[in-house]
């Protein structure tokens, strides 16, 4: 019989885009949520849904100035988030995957973070006034949005160059725009158009943070499954891996819990907005440039 660690994994897109902390913090207690879900038939959208209202709902808990109110709204952003686990691993284990169980997976954490920085907001602008407002603005609306995007968009590059898009979740703006246009307002898909469009933008953001990838992308699709250039591309991406989690979920959970616990929260968005944001500017250097590599040896072929 397996051990958990073995059906855990089982789960997993690949160990390759995975670190040992999210493996035994993060995707171990979602599993066995979505155990849990699957003996109970709980559709996989309907976790994310659940996980939404969950972690949206911490935010009431960072309005407090007590350090318990606070303990308690990252207590619930946790479960969020293996809640945002499980739904991905329910849907790989009965086979129910679907582009909108992608989409809302990925507005989940923006959903948690806007209410987060809601409640700061309310809770130190009669302190800080205009100046809360604008680090918050440049922190959650710029570096977080791009930081979240670039992550997530590496993870399926790199999973896309071993495994091919059958492997992958990486989609194309102008597939989805095409997809949205051919959709009508007014119709039973309108809801599908909907939320098309937000996909189609939000794919779109992150193609314009990787130009040379986009580049590269054409004549990469080319190459069979067992091309050499693949391994080869997988040696050079696996390095920007820990990189893209760093800026993802679990480091700026990680601060946020230090940040509230040492009753410095507003340290939180200042991370954020400086070592996250090198961060990312380090990952986007490497990875442009060993695209831009590959790109001149494929386009010289």
């Amino acid at each position: 019989m397996s051990s958990l660690k073995q059906r855990v994994l089982a789960t997993m897109k690949s160990r390759d885009v995975e670190s040992d902390f999210e493996l035994y913090v993060t995707r171990t207690p979602g599993y066995l949520w979505a155990l849990l879900f699957r003996r109970l038939h709980v559709h996989p959208i309907a976790v994310t849904l659940m996980g939404i209202v969950i972690g949206s709902a911490s935010g009431i808990f960072f309005y407090s100035n007590k350090t318990s109110d606070n303990l308690i709204g990252m207590l619930m952003l946790i479960w969020a988030n293996w809640y945002d686990c499980a739904d991905g691993q329910l849907a790989r284990m009965t086979g129910q995957r679907t582009l909108i169980g992608r989409i809302l997976d990925g507005f989940a954490g923006d959903a948690w973070f806007f209410f987060i920085y809601l409640a700061f907001l309310l809770r130190f602008w009669p302190e800080w006034g205009i100046a809360i407002f604008l680090l918050e603005a440049w922190a959650g609306l710029h570096c977080h949005t791009r930081q979240c995007a670039l992550g997530d968009y590496y993870r399926n590059v790199h999973l896309w160059a071993i495994f091919g898009k059958e492997g992958s979740e990486l989609d194309s703006s102008v597939q989805q725009e095409l997809r949205m246009k051919s959709l009508k307002w007014c119709s039973k898909d309108w809801f599908e158009k909907l939320y098309l469009f937000f996909y189609a933008r939000y794919t779109r953001s992150q193609e314009q943070q990787t130009p040379e990838f986009q580049k590269l992308r054409p004549l990469f699709e080319k190459l069979p499954l067992d091309d050499p250039m693949r391994e080869q591309f997988r040696k050079e991406s696996l390095p920007i891996m820990p990189l893209s989690n760093i800026i993802t979920f679990d480091t700026r959970a990680i601060v946020l819990f230090l940040s509230v616990v040492t009753g410095h929260p507003l340290a939180y968005f200042i991370f954020e907005a400086t070592v996250l944001e090198a961060v990312r500017y380090y990952a986007r250097y490497r990875h442009e440039s060993f695209c831009r590599k590959f790109y001149l040896t494929l386009s010289a072929a």
